[in-house]
């Protein structure tokens, strides 16, 4: 019989495999426009959610008594699909994921703001450090810059606001009722985008566009139930196997090989977010937490 906690290590395995796969699935969608994807994205992504509404609530699951809050979390999280969609289509796929890495970073800056939580020396170190790792992955520059790598990290942000969000919503929200939400969100949102130009797909694109769907929602789902059933800051550096499973793929499929650069930057972000759930962890055995993660 598992642990909690090595339950909660094997769902975070389980989201990192299915949100790989969907990364692989939506570089592979590039020849449809983004907005069909992410239609695709949401309506799918309903249907894992779907089996987790209790039958009572079918007929009044909508119900909420915080819709302002549910609105902002659906509004960034649209932001943040839109931009990695982008970016995955455009940006070689071990890019991306590193610089999606810096998520912690914005989420540390911004839990000071919006949390009024103290933070340390220690945290502030790990911000400096996935800065300059984000600085080595992207080469910022005038001449010949390439505004595409500004994508994962407005994902980023728009993840950090997402993931406080969620941490308040969580107290008195059920983690199903905050993923309907959002992927109801991105079905009508993307319906928008029609005049622009949808393509008919064929069968077998049918199904990638779908499995795009099922696999985000299933890897959402995955994610939130590892963080109910054990820390988050021990399961969390799991997360870190996607870069390998990006650079694995993108090596086999498209034949990217990633830089030294790349391989140097993501390692300095990987280290800044370690720190910061070293120091998370620590800060839980010192001081006693109330607080719901997602």
């Amino acid at each position: 019989m598992l642990t909690k906690n090595q339950l909660g290590f094997l769902y975070m395995f389980l989201s990192v495999c299915t949100f790989s796969i969907m990364d692989l699935l939506v570089k592979w969608s590039s020849d449809y426009p983004t907005g069909e994807v992410l239609f695709f994205r949401g309506f799918f992504g309903l249907l894992p959610t779907y089996f987790l509404i209790p039958k009572h609530k079918l007929k009044t699951f909508y119900i909420t008594v915080r819709p302002k809050e549910h609105l902002f979390r659906c509004l960034m999280g649209l932001m943040a699909l839109i931009a990695i969609v982008v970016a995955l289509r455009e940006l070689p796929l071990a890019v991306v994921v590193s610089l999606s890495y810096a998520a912690p970073l914005f989420i540390t800056v911004l839990s000071i703001f919006l949390l009024s939580e103290k933070v340390g020396i220690f945290r502030w170190l790990a911000v400096v450090i996935g800065f300059i790792g984000v600085i080595i992955i992207a080469e910022p520059g005038f001449k010949g810059m390439n505004y595409l790598y500004f994508l994962p990290l407005i994902f980023c942000i728009g993840m950090a606001f997402v993931t406080i969000t969620i941490r308040k919503l969580s107290s008195t929200e059920p983690i199903w009722l905050i993923s309907i939400f959002f992927t109801i969100t991105i079905s009508i949102a993307s319906l928008a985008t029609i005049p622009m130009g949808w393509i008919m797909p064929n069968f077998q694109d049918f199904i990638l566009l779908a499995l795009i769907g099922v696999t985000g929602g299933s890897a959402n789902l995955f994610l939130t139930q590892s963080y109910k059933l054990s820390e988050v800051s021990l399961v969390a550096p799991l997360k870190y196997l996607a870069l390998v499973f990006a650079i694995g793929f993108g090596y086999l499929i498209w034949n990217e090989i990633p830089t030294v650069k790349t391989l140097v930057g993501a390692s300095l972000v990987i280290l800044a977010s370690l720190i910061i759930f070293k120091r998370e962890i620590y800060h839980k055995q010192t001081i006693p937490s109330t607080t719901r993660h997602e």
